[in-house]
């Protein structure tokens, strides 16, 4: 049952502690977060469209909330002071004002204020949810924080697009949670003194390890079998001449009958390997932990010191390092768009000029984009003007092009340009991957004492069916040419 006498007191204690200046504020606060909270979350519910603003998002989302809680830990605390106000001067009284339940207006004010309480704790709920989905979303992670520019940039393209930041970069359960807020926070006060990494490195020995991010939808297991790769490249010369590489990629993995096989297959042991360095580029020595309990360890030969540095136990993140953030290198930009048609090949030596402009140096990205189409727009004027007066809509579509290009891999204000992210897929190209990839391992120097080596055997993971022809064979044969 309710003890109506000590409800009574209570509400004397609250009402006549309540009355001053702190608590009115903080009640004041409370109020006027809400309306605003309530009206933003109706229009959001029941209106179309708005504003993508990310900072929106912060204010309504994030602040609001926190105001919103500000005022209503306020209220107590000027009860408190007030109170230690009064005892301080001995002028706390002996009796309370009465309150008499009886009066309408009274109880009428007591039912509001019960009325007001349960909304508040409503709005802290949905509020504190909201926050949390908030901070949890992809906009939030690229979009809030500028620093994070070129991530954001490199996942909107991504085949990983539609993937919260969340489903990689947290863990689930609380623990988890409370890290990532924790090193969040560190991360707000680098970026609000100005001291944050540039560019910002995520080194694979700090990510979650593959088995529970990329396994939960990809399985390493699964039998693909063979793919045909087409990469087509165009000339430096006026023509912007075609050409084309051919490969089938042997990705295997583990067929119906558990054989294990091609690129996928051959990964699935245990592997070890120490790196000299925080990116992984630089691998002296690789160890297999055999079926047997027993290791094999193979170390480049190159390495004449003790086998220590940073160890990390190989998984998907290994080669697929950029699944999500893919950061091209010039020349693999310039060409895939090329391919679907702009630049237009037919602007003569667009591949050539395209590649000087976007390489360039520039201090920002805004003077990057004024610098690279006014270079093309001058190199055809001058060396082309027949080209430049009858192809005007293709030139300026091709500096678009090459705008977007660098907008979307070079990032002068964080110190990120070509090569900066380097692509374990693969291995090192002229002019298309500096990264070593493979042949940090498979360079044919590492070796183990009995005498075997990791090969290095290229027909292993591919088989050259052409390489820079003009018209493959191939392809002719397929109907893709």
């Amino acid at each position: 049952m309710l003890d109506f006498e000590k409800l009574r007191k209570s509400l004397r204690l609250v009402l006549f502690y309540g009355n001053n200046w702190t608590s009115l504020i903080g009640g004041a606060i409370t109020s006027a977060s809400a309306v605003v909270l309530v009206g933003f979350w109706v229009v959001s519910f029941f209106g179309r469209g708005g504003s993508s603003n990310p900072y929106l998002g912060i204010l309504f989302d994030v602040f609001l909330p926190g105001l919103f809680i500000f005022g209503l830990v306020l209220i107590p605390i000027g009860i408190w002071l007030r109170r230690r106000q009064l005892k301080a001067l001995g002028q706390i009284p002996s009796v309370y004002p009465q309150i008499n339940l009886k009066d309408p207006v009274f109880r009428r004010g007591i039912e509001i204020v019960i009325v007001a309480t349960f909304i508040n704790f409503v709005i802290v709920g949905t509020a504190s949810y909201r926050t949390v989905s908030y901070m949890d979303s992809a906009n939030f992670c690229g979009q809030s924080c500028h620093v994070m520019a070129p991530q954001w940039a490199a996942y909107q393209v991504s085949p990983h697009s539609h993937v919260a930041c969340v489903e990689c970069h947290i863990g689930s359960g609380f623990s988890a949670a409370v890290q990532a807020k924790v090193n969040g926070t560190k991360q707000l006060v680098e970026v609000t003194l100005g001291n944050y990494p540039r560019p910002i490195l995520a080194p694979l020995s700090v990510l979650r390890p593959a088995r529970a991010t990329c396994e939960a939808c990809h399985s390493p297991t699964r039998f693909v079998g063979e793919k045909l790769l087409v990469e087509t490249m165009f000339g430096d010369d006026e023509k912007n001449s075609i050409t084309r590489t051919v490969l089938a990629l042997h990705l295997g993995g583990v067929d119906s009958l558990s054989h294990l096989s091609g690129i996928h297959g051959h990964h699935l042991d245990d592997y070890e390997y120490v790196a000299t360095d925080t990116t992984f580029q630089t691998i002296i020595a690789v160890s297999k932990h055999n079926a047997d309990g027993s290791t094999t360890q193979y170390v480049s030969s190159d390495w004449k010191g003790p086998v220590t540095g940073v160890t990390r136990r190989m998984d998907c993140m290994d080669c697929h390092n950029q699944a999500t953030h893919t950061f091209q290198t010039a020349e693999d930009a310039i060409d895939e768009v090329m391919v679907d048609g702009t630049p237009s090949a037919s602007l003569p030596f667009v591949h050539k000029q395209g590649l000087q402009l976007i390489q360039a140096e520039y201090a920002t990205q805004a003077e990057a984009a004024a610098k690279i189409a006014s270079g093309l727009d001058d190199f055809y004027r001058t060396q082309y003007p027949a080209v430049w007066s009858g192809q005007r809509a293709q030139v300026d579509a091709a500096a678009k092009a090459l705008v977007a290009i660098y907008r979307r891999n070079v990032f002068p204000e964080m110190k990120v340009t070509w090569g900066t992210y380097p692509n374990g897929m693969g291995h090192s190209a002229p002019g298309h991957n500096p990264s070593p990839g493979c042949f940090r391992c498979h360079d044919g120097n590492h070796t183990s004492k009995d005498g075997k080596t990791l090969t290095n055997d290229c027909s292993v993971c591919h088989n050259l069916l052409a390489v820079d022809e003009a018209n493959p064979k191939q392809l002719a044969d397929l109907g893709l040419q």
